[in-house]
């Protein structure tokens, strides 16, 4: 069967069944859909009947709360690559479900109009006939229809229609305490099952409005690679996205955080905050301002953290946002622009990053991976030797006190005439880095003589200096800066405040990533970062391949 781009499935088996049921039932879905599956709940549906079923309200359940947790942990193994999503706009308690809608006991009054239009409709529900395989797939295609608004001719498919139809235990569901306003804070990067685990269970517990607080700005000071953080724009407007097909009926309200308390400290409406049991001291010293405040304290409902079946000795054991931006390291976060005024090969890689950040190791661990590397620290020292027009111009601008006895130009002494200088230093930057430039335009030019398919071009101030227009790629090695201060100090002997400013004279790491196709990383062991080259000098060989096929096809005949 072909595959679709989004679909929902409906789950009918009773509460107590599905957390046995979900993990088969969603592997399942998989095959047929690629990217957004929505999860209806109507435990007890009947399709089978013979007349056509409607939706209903669920009322909010500990039991319906378990589910969703171990659905979004079963999507994470089973399914990643899918976005899931559990409805819960059929999930409400008796009394607010009666006085929302204009038909009793009715969920849908018109179609829900969801994000993406499912394209097929799937479902658990268990065939007692074979023969009836017509008729309750027509029935499945009605149901899905009265309550969101779907595609025009609507397949539907059963799953495991093999399955035996559990019967109810007979036990009466636990109810769910609900409250009118509930809220919640995180980073919410990359939204993934443990932040819908979150969300899901937060919209059930609230009635009436729905606070997310987003860390920002100061909040994400000591997040890991904290520069693969989304923007705050898109977390939020996904947040509002995914809130706004789960539970339609909340009034949701998302805000930034600048600190650890945001408006779960002067809000007096406010009756329940949602923690994990990392950040349930966060929600208690919520509280404890509340007190100080004047105000009552919050609730603390705690949820368990989703464990990551796939997480790596590096990771956490969590479902979490750091693990995700750790995978993204060596692969490429923004495809490269057209360079039609460069050669196809060789492969031109330009590597930059702050000072301390490992980045000639990365250079030389590409090096021996088979690439050219054009290391331009070497390259400055050559543009500076008595007898090259740099040497002429140096002298001319700066004087010649600067020179050695034996004719060279004194760096130490160059250096002190223009630091702390932005305008001496441009004067200088503007007469030695078009000459490096030229000697790395050289370097390509042999490599490519030479017949070599990847160059790395090892280069500090890539970006400052506009060398990018020389590269395919820009490649950008990252640490925090408190762990580049502690490796300047070790290294050139620089006290932390000396080593601190050489960090703040380049540009940010923030502000290389942003121009950046692959961001590397040397924080861990020396085995997690050969990892990583390994993975990007092996992805990027994929990228390349057609280049190579290419030069393959022009014989020299053609050429001619």
């Amino acid at each position: 069967m072909s595959m679709f781009s989004t679909g929902i499935l409906v789950l009918t088996s009773p509460l107590h069944t599905l957390p046995l049921r979900i993990a088969p039932v969603l592997s399942s879905a998989a095959q047929l859909v690629e990217r957004t599956l929505y999860v209806h709940l109507h435990p007890g549906l009947n399709l089978g009947s013979g007349s056509q079923p409607r939706p209903v309200f669920l009322p909010p359940a500990v039991d319906l709360s378990t589910l969703i947790s171990r659905l979004y942990s079963n999507a994470a193994d089973v399914c990643g690559h899918l976005d899931v999503r559990v409805l819960l706009t059929n999930v409400r308690t008796q009394s607010a479900a009666c006085s929302g809608t204009a038909i009793p006991n009715c969920p849908f009054p018109t179609p829900q109009t969801l994000s993406h239009s499912p394209e097929v409709v799937l479902t658990d529900f268990p065939l007692q006939d074979p023969g009836q395989s017509h008729q309750v797939k027509q029935c499945l295609q009605r149901y899905a229809g009265h309550c969101y608004v779907c595609s025009p001719g609507l397949p539907s498919v059963l799953l495991h229609p093999e399955l035996e139809r559990l019967q109810e235990d007979g036990e009466e569901a636990e109810p769910m305490q609900t409250y009118s306003d509930v809220v919640v804070g995180g980073t919410f990067d990359r939204l993934h099952g443990a932040h819908k685990t979150l969300l899901n269970i937060s919209c059930l517990l609230a009635s009436r409005r729905f606070i997310v607080c987003v860390c920002d700005h100061a909040m994400l000071k000591k997040k890991v690679l904290k520069e693969l953080v989304e923007p705050y724009s898109l977390r939020a407007q996904r947040l509002q996205e995914f809130l706004q097909d789960i539970k339609p009926s909340l009034q949701v309200e998302i805000m930034p955080l600048e600190d650890p308390y945001g408006v779960a400290v002067v809000d007096p409406l406010l009756q329940c905050i949602v923690v994990s049991e990392e950040t349930r001291r966060g929600g208690e010293a919520v509280n404890k301002k509340r007190i100080e405040n004047g105000l009552p304290p919050l609730i603390l409902h705690e949820i368990q953290l989703l464990k990551d079946a796939h997480h790596t000795e590096t990771e956490e054991e969590k479902i979490s946002s750091s693990s995700l931006r750790s995978r993204l390291l060596g692969t490429l976060l923004t495809p490269p622009t057209a360079a039609s005024h460069l050669a196809a090969l060789p492969y031109v890689i330009g590597l930059t990053g702050g000072s301390g950040s490992g980045k000639s190791s990365i250079a030389r661990q590409l090096e021996a991976l088979g690439a050219v590397r054009i290391d331009c620290d070497k390259l400055g020292h050559e543009v500076y030797q008595p007898g090259t027009a740099a040497y002429r111009r140096v002298l001319e601008e700066f004087g010649s006190d600067l020179l050695n006895e034996d004719k060279t130009i004194n760096r130490r002494a160059l250096g002190r005439k223009v630091f702390g200088n932005q305008e001496r230093l441009k004067a200088l930057t503007d007469i030695v880095w078009p000459e490096i430039a030229l000697l790395v335009e050289n370097r390509i030019s042999q490599a490519r003589e030479e017949g070599k398919q990847v160059c790395v071009l090892d280069a500090a101030v890539l970006q400052e200096a506009g060398w990018t227009d020389m590269v395919h790629e820009v490649w950008v090695t990252v640490i925090p800066e408190e762990e580049a201060v502690l490796r300047i100090s070790a290294r050139d002997g620089l006290t932390a405040e000396d080593a601190l400013r050489r960090l703040q004279s380049q540009w940010s790491n923030g502000k290389q990533v942003a121009h950046a196709n692959v961001v590397l990383s040397t924080l861990w062991e020396p085995e997690v970062t050969r990892k990583q080259v390994l993975k990007a000098w092996n992805l990027l060989q994929k990228r390349i391949q057609p280049r190579q096929e290419g030069e393959v096809l022009v014989s020299p005949s053609s050429q001619l």
